[in-house]
């Protein structure tokens, strides 16, 4: 059964950091491109950071510089580190394996 679940999002005060954590299920962890991904309401999904089953990593412009990915493939986890966040963060945060499945989502609410 495919399964990827998120968590670690919650609300924080902005300038402070969290940390999202998606574990995947086995059989597609180890084959696949890992990302995150945000949606703010209103806004289409966008790109935040892609990691290969290498730990070759990109990131979208959007936390460029404020973020990294990483994956622990002991774990079948990819991780979100987030830096330095601001209220525009404030989104639905997804894990994916790129291209064909994606979490449920988990909220990360930024305030000031």
């Amino acid at each position: 059964q495919v399964q990827l679940v998120e968590s670690g999002g919650g609300l924080v005060l902005a300038g402070r950091s969290l940390r999202l954590s998606c574990a995947a299920s086995e059989t597609i962890f180890s084959r696949n491109l890992m990302g995150w991904y945000r949606q703010a309401p209103g806004k289409q999904r966008e790109l935040v950071a892609r990691i290969t089953n290498g730990g070759l990593t990109n990131y979208g412009d959007s936390m460029k510089g404020r973020s990294t990915i990483s994956r622990d493939n002991a774990k079948n986890t990819v991780y979100l580190q987030m830096n330095n966040l601001k209220p525009e963060d404030t989104a639905v945060y997804y894990c994916a394996a790129i291209p064909d499945y994606w979490g449920q989502g988990i909220q990360v609410t930024v305030y000031s």
